[in-house]
């Protein structure tokens, strides 16, 4: 069987981005066609975040996450704290993100970036829901406020994780989700990330696109952005790395995104 034939969550995607909003019909009817039948949505700033929650209204395969990219962290308002509880207590809001720290270029300042994410924290652990983390070139700074908040926050799922088993050990030491994007498909920059992810318990394994980013470097023809369409692509990877069937794979990935942002008790899960 082909990984097209199983069913799918993808556990990332960029939908506000132009290169999918403004095709979104044909995008996710793309991605129900190759079995990518629930997504999430994620947000970089509280704009973003309102405008996902008016597209799951229209589109009930959405999930979506509110809350401030470390690169948007210095625009934030002043009041983060008090919009972002109102807005993550929507119906859609699944997880309180993309948030985390991003030392890489710092578009915002350092410590800026550490009082957004500490709020945003905060938030998730008052309502009781999952955070969506973003880290770059910060993983020993960030690790120090996860294990700061983990005894208060349900899940935690580190997006689009490129690191080292070593940090992957980090990770899973506090039980977090990893997510795996189409960098895997990337033997020149993935080989790390492909010695990891063998590594990752099958309990905590989420797959992801990122789109239209990191679109996986295996298909051909290549096309010029990656969709949520291309999922079956890195989840063929993943599974020859970790010497997997594709059902025991699909049916893995699935159940944990549901664990982490599905309709049917996952607060308690």
């Amino acid at each position: 069987m082909q990984a097209t034939d199983f069913r799918w969550f993808d556990g990332g995607v960029n939908i506000t981005h132009s290169k999918l909003h403004d095709q979104l019909e044909d995008v996710l009817a793309r991605a129900a066609n190759v079995g990518v039948v629930e997504l999430l949505a994620i947000a970089c700033n509280l704009e973003d975040t309102r405008t996902l929650c008016q597209l799951a209204e229209r589109y009930p395969q959405l999930r979506v996450t509110a809350g401030v990219h470390p690169h948007d962290a210095a625009a934030a308002p002043a009041d983060l704290a008090r919009q972002l509880l109102a807005l993550a207590q929507q119906p859609a809001v699944v997880a309180i993100g993309e948030c985390g720290l991003d030392f890489n270029r710092n578009y915002s300042p350092p410590e800026v970036q550490r009082q957004v994410f500490e709020t945003q924290l905060q938030v998730a652990a008052e309502l009781g829901l999952p955070v969506y983390l973003h880290e770059r070139d910060a993983f020993t700074d960030q690790l120090a406020y996860l294990k700061r908040y983990r005894s208060s926050i349900p899940a935690m799922l580190a997006h689009c994780f490129t690191g080292s088993c070593e940090e992957l050990e980090g990770y899973l030491q506090l039980d977090c989700y990893i997510g795996i994007t189409g960098w895997v498909c990337d033997e020149r920059r993935g080989g790390a990330l492909r010695e990891a992810v063998p590594m990752i318990p099958s309990d905590r394994l989420v797959l992801e696109t990122d789109a239209p980013f990191l679109l996986p470097r295996t298909l051909r023809p290549r096309p010029s952005y990656n969709e949520p369409c291309w999922l079956p692509e890195i989840a063929s990877v993943v599974a020859q790395l970790r010497d997997e069937s594709l059902t025991n794979l699909s049916a893995a990935t699935w159940r944990n995104s549901q664990r982490l942002f599905g309709c049917e008790g996952w607060r308690q899960n």
